[in-house]
């Protein structure tokens, strides 16, 4: 198998999260050959190491962007961790190289239902645009942008409804054997 690197950027996953622990526990399990860059306990006080992440970065063949929306945009972690580590003349412009033709897979959750993401719907618009920064990352980098799995409707706020409880369980099991597949699907 190709060189996997999920990035978790979930900014309290241990302590803090629901549906992205579940799913990374999962995909651990089903994918132990991959590396696993957990942001939120290697840099609790947001102090990136550039030349660290830059390494793994360059290692992967595949990168997976793992996190939960937060105000319609990835947590402030890994918008941290992104600022940090693409940096000019490392990820893009004219001596920027180092991401040219890697992968990159987003895999997100949201806590409002993924029905909820549509054109003039509550959320007004549909989930893919909130994935435009993604493409254009990918674009600018040179990485080639592989799409997302999207899981909607896992909220904190139903942790103490048991049935809600049992329906975010399958949700999140069924969000890591989709990322599983895909992960494996370009892989190969």
């Amino acid at each position: 198998m190709k060189n996997v690197l999920i990035v978790s950027g979930h900014t309290n996953l241990q302590d803090d999260s629901f549906a992205n622990k579940l799913i990374l526990e999962d995909v651990a399990k089903a994918l132990p050959n991959a590396s696993y860059d957990y942001l939120d306990s290697q840099y609790p006080d947001f102090k990136i190491d550039v030349a660290a992440e830059q390494k793994k970065l360059e290692a992967a063949d595949i990168i997976v962007l793992q996190f939960p929306i937060f105000w319609y945009s990835m947590p402030s972690m890994m918008a941290k961790w992104m600022e940090d580590t693409f940096q000019h003349g490392w990820s893009h412009g004219t001596t920027g190289h180092a991401l040219q033709g890697k992968k990159l897979l987003i895999s997100f959750t949201t806590g409002a239902p993924a029905d909820m993401y549509v054109e003039g719907g509550i959320q007004m618009f549909p989930v893919e645009t909130m994935m435009t920064r993604f493409e254009q990352t990918a674009n600018l980098t040179g990485m080639v942008y592989e799409g997302h799995v999207f899981t909607g409707g896992v909220s904190y706020t139903g942790r103490k409804d048991s049935e809600q409880v049992a329906a975010m369980n399958a949700a999140c099991h069924n969000h890591a054997k989709r990322l599983v597949a895909r992960i494996e699907e370009l892989a190969k």
